[in-house]
């Protein structure tokens, strides 16, 4: 437990001190804690040290720890920040309060069509790819607008924002060209009327670099939890 907490605290710090270095709020900046194969019981560490926020890269495996941890379903926010196939987009609205992941129209329909009507607005984040990477998925940023738009229109879902992982680098310069590409495009968008108010962007190594373009969610999993296993031996 005291690692977990340890290692929240200190991510909780380097958000801080990242927001004030830029002239932000702290507060304006979200961390979701990265749960790909990390086990349950950690995950019941981390919420048991005040973490609330969760982000799962693959749906099935999310579908076991939200059943392993059913008693705390109500406290726990679910983020599927992994690519999403059509196939799996009625389990997905069903069982993610976020989806940051949206790339297509074909899949944001589904997910509307699959969100049950009693149930709150799915959260969804238009994924965009502003490095160009063929190997990565999100929309190109010139069609993102497009896409946002479509997003806005359908029942049972909220546009939230965007969501964007730009190619690994340590060229940090580079770093924030990527990431500044991401929070022009949110600025145009909301010129645009539409809105949004977040943008998903950062991770355990390149944090610092994405809140000073201006990210509102960094998604941090190995600063947290340690290096990753394999599912398998996660499981």
């Amino acid at each position: 437990m005291a690692a977990i907490n340890d290692n929240l605290q200190a991510v909780a710090a380097r958000l801080r001190e990242a927001a004030r270095a830029c002239g932000r709020d702290p507060s304006s900046v979200r961390l979701l804690a990265v749960t790909k194969t990390v086990p349950s019981d950690a995950i019941r560490e981390a919420f048991g040290a005040g973490q609330r926020s969760f982000g799962e890269n693959y749906v099935q495996e999310a579908l076991e720890k939200q059943a392993a941890l059913a008693g705390m379903r109500d406290g726990i926010e679910w983020h599927l920040i992994g690519p999403l196939q059509s196939n799996k987009t009625r389990a997905a609205a069903g069982g993610f309060d976020w989806v940051h992941t949206v790339d297509r129209e074909k899949v944001a329909r589904r997910l509307s069509e699959a969100r049950a009507a009693d149930a709150p607005p799915l959260n969804v984040l238009v994924q965009v790819n502003v490095s160009g990477e063929a190997s990565k998925s999100g929309v190109p940023p010139a069609q993102a607008g497009a896409l946002a738009r479509a997003v806005a229109g359908l029942p049972r879902l909220r546009l939230r924002g965007l969501m964007a992982i730009p190619e690994p680098t340590e060229d940090t310069r580079l770093q924030l060209e990527h990431f500044r590409a991401a929070r022009t495009l949110f600025d145009e968008l909301n010129k645009q009327g539409l809105q949004l108010d977040t943008l998903s962007m950062g991770m355990s190594q390149d944090l610092e670099a994405a809140v000073a373009e201006g990210s509102t969610m960094v998604r941090v999993g190995t600063a947290i939890f340690g290096a990753r296993t394999n599912a398998k031996a996660a499981a």
